[in-house]
């Protein structure tokens, strides 16, 4: 959660009434995380905002099933090859065409090539959702109001909003994550009242904020709701965009992993200097290009690990990769906890001497091991782990 935004109209306190110019009553909704414990926003509607009709619900992605156990080994998944140019994958709205390819109880990770808004409302009743924007653009459309958004953007849209996407007529090529035990920003980069540190690695001013226009009458009337997995619909009779004012704590946002403000040391830091957000089993990092390590005996490439506790997955953007070879733009490697991992031949020694690195790429390290999906295994590089002979 950022910090707290004031938005329209809005009562003078809490729970009393807000009317309209003519005496009409507005309706508030408190929109909550954690029970009534948690951070919040508050709603002021000119209707009931809790008026549905159950309905079949003829959208939403499919819930990952996890393939045959394999052994144990690093993988490499070529995400570009499931773009809908190459006959895998297929476009539509976003909604309906996430692939899931890797997950555990805290996370699901996946890829999307939407190629039409969503035609129904929206609400994730089980995870937040972080979206990384590899190619493409376009809006989110929430109660909260409007967030652009463009490539190289990270989306955040908080559990149990109602949203829609409008891609724009871009290619759109997307990374997603859905994060049941919610995101937040890390702890280390916050002070004691919530406010991000002078020396975090971004600020408040780096993040693209809702913007609440006045109440539209859009046609859709649909709502699919996500709750245990399982798609649910609603219809509606009248457009549920027709919020007058809010504020709070909880509302969608963008932000360009270019405005990550990287760290540079004498010796190679650690991936947590990385952190870009966290969450429930999971820490968010992103490489960004930056100057490397300039101890006069450094060496920048990534010191081999034994990650004893995390399964590591990098998705690579765009650049020079310094540690990796045979990966290209939309690439997925996965590195699971139990064997060591690191450079590939050469790459350790070859690193000594450079002063900088342009690679731009989003890693996920998870304490739970991750399921693969067979959608992945369909894009598995099989010479991936002999490549580091």
């Amino acid at each position: 959660m950022l910090d707290r935004m004031q938005v329209g109209e809005v009562a003078k306190k809490h729970h009393i009434q807000l009317r309209g110019q003519g005496g009409e009553l507005r309706f508030e909704e408190c929109f909550t995380r954690d029970g009534f414990d948690g951070p919040y926003t508050i709603l002021y509607h000119l209707r009931r905002p809790h008026v549905h009709r159950v309905t079949e619900a003829k959208h939403g992605w499919a819930a990952p099933v996890a393939a045959p156990e394999r052994p144990l080994a690093k993988r490499h998944y070529k995400t570009f090859e499931l773009e809908p140019s190459r006959g895998h994958a297929s476009g539509g709205p976003q909604i309906d065409a996430r692939v899931p390819l890797l997950f555990n109880a805290d996370l699901i990770a996946g890829v999307a090539f939407p190629t039409a808004p969503d035609p129904v409302y929206v609400a994730d009743g089980d995870a937040d959702q972080l979206i990384y924007i590899h190619r493409g653009g376009g809006t989110l459309r929430s109660l909260l109001g409007d967030v652009a958004f463009a490539q190289g953007d990270y989306v955040f849209v908080p559990r149990g909003l109602l949203h829609r996407f409008l891609p724009d007529a871009t290619p759109q090529y997307w990374l997603w994550f859905s994060l049941p035990g919610g995101l937040h920003l890390p702890k280390q980069w916050r002070n004691e009242v919530g406010q991000l540190r002078m020396d975090a690695p971004y600020s408040h001013r780096d993040f693209k904020r809702p913007e609440l226009h006045p109440p539209r009458d859009e046609d859709i009337r649909e709502l699919v709701v996500r709750r245990s997995g399982t798609w649910h619909g609603f219809s509606m009779e009248q457009s549920p965009l027709d919020v007058v004012g809010w504020d709070g704590t909880v509302y969608p946002w963008a932000f360009p992993i270019l405005n990550f403000q990287p760290r540079v040391s004498s010796v190679h830091l650690p991936p947590t200097w990385h952190g870009t957000f966290a969450a429930r089993g999971a820490l968010v990092c992103s490489f960004v290009p930056r100057l490397v390590d300039f101890h006069p005996e450094a060496i920048p490439c990534p010191y081999p690990h034994s990650s004893t506790h995390c399964d590591e997955i990098i998705f690579y953007c765009e650049g020079n990769f310094t540690s990796r070879k045979g990966v290209a733009s939309g690439s997925i490697s996965h590195h699971p906890m139990g064997v060591p991992h690191g450079p590939h031949p050469g790459s350790y020694e070859k690193s000594i001497g450079t002063t900088r690195t342009d690679e731009l790429a989003v890693m996920v390290d998870t304490f739970a091991p991750l399921h693969v999906t067979a959608a992945a295994l369909n894009i598995e590089d099989p010479g991936y782990q002999d490549s580091f002979l």
